[in-house]
């Protein structure tokens, strides 16, 4: 997927300096996703009053949803620490040992992109999680033995855009399970009007309505696009975001009213009218369009299947009427029987 993709969720190198003034620090201020906060608050408050670390949570579900916003509200609504880090960054057993053994009791430990972790570096995240303890080596050949170092007992938190990366062990030590899905119209017109009014924007009722439908679903989107509608404002309009300003800048973006892309619009044209509408298998879709089969599953294909624009299938993807009505072609149902068979 190309780094420069204004309707990627992930975040983009200084991005999150960006975010900082608008990342919500409460559970009141987390807008959307009603039925996980509601069992958060619960599961918090019962942490709280036990005076005990929250049980471990595991945070799934595509970028850009509000993963890390949400672990950093776990830390503030629990009154304790944070400590911040990416799987990657994880490299040998003593970087996992030189952030533990340095948290306080009940800390927030988050882990970004769980899935990533090497294996050595998860069996010894299995003790820790369980036990509250590290297994280390000390010595070398005959006369290596292993001690156990204690850790303060803490919250482990693990986010992860692909759960089923994810080893089964270390799954199955996480207590709360928390699947974060895209946002709905309402909510992202909310976030919006939010994001404005602290970035002492002016924007329409309207434009935040026609500017929530182009986001995919997602705030991280959702706020880049506000930003850069900020700018056409500025430089094209008198400052105020209006319907106007939204319709010119993604015409400019090539972002069409349902959050659809240059790249996505030529997936699925690619689809109809090399491939007769399907099916076909991804890594050829992923070939046609010049793009890799992982950016294709992962970033582009999520999106447009809970749009209904398109259908996994066992014998491959399926562009369906609404993308054939989408980009004004004509529905032949006749391209498609084979499926039937």
């Amino acid at each position: 997927m190309s780094d420069d993709s204004i309707l990627s969720g992930l975040s983009y190198h200084g991005e999150e300096q960006a975010e900082n003034p608008i990342r919500p620090r409460l559970l009141n201020e987390f807008l959307g996703q009603e039925d996980i906060k509601s069992n958060l608050r619960i599961f918090i408050e019962a942490a709280k009053k036990r005076e005990e670390p929250l049980d471990h949570v595991f945070l799934s579900g595509p970028p850009g949803l509000g993963k890390t916003t949400l672990a950093g509200i776990m830390a503030n609504e629990l009154g304790v620490d944070a400590k911040v880090t990416s799987a990657p960054a994880l490299d040998k057993p003593k970087d996992l040992a030189g952030l533990l053994t340095t948290i306080t009791e009940r800390t927030v430990f988050f882990i970004d992109e769980i899935h990533r972790l090497k294996p050595v570096i998860e069996e010894m995240l299995y003790i820790a999680m369980e036990d509250f303890e590290l297994d280390w080596i000390i010595g070398q050949g005959p006369s290596a033995r292993t001690i156990r170092i204690p850790v303060p007992p803490f919250t482990m938190v693990g986010a992860t855009t692909k759960p089923g990366r994810v080893s089964s062990p270390l799954y199955s030590r996480f207590g709360i399970n928390v699947r974060m899905n895209f946002y709905n119209h309402q909510e992202l017109q909310k976030i919006l009007t939010r994001s404005a009014s602290i970035l002492n924007i002016t924007i329409t009722s309207d434009a935040a309505h026609l500017l929530a439908g182009s986001s995919r679903g997602t705030p991280r989107v959702a706020n880049r696009l506000l930003r850069r509608m900020r700018d056409f404002a500025q430089i094209e309009g008198e400052g105020i975001i209006t319907t106007d300003i939204v319709h010119s800048g993604l015409k400019r973006l090539q972002v069409d009213e349902k959050g659809l892309e240059k790249l996505d619009r030529e997936i699925l044209r690619t689809l109809i009218t090399k491939y007769q509408g399907g099916p076909v298998g991804a890594e050829t879709l992923a070939i046609s369009v010049g793009e890799s089969m992982d950016s294709l599953e992962d970033f582009y294909e999520p999106y447009m299947i809970q749009q209904g624009f398109l259908k996994r299938t066992p014998r491959g993807r399926v562009a369906t009427p609404m993308a054939y009505k989408h980009l004004g072609l004509e529905w032949n149902s006749n391209e498609n029987q084979g499926l039937l068979f």
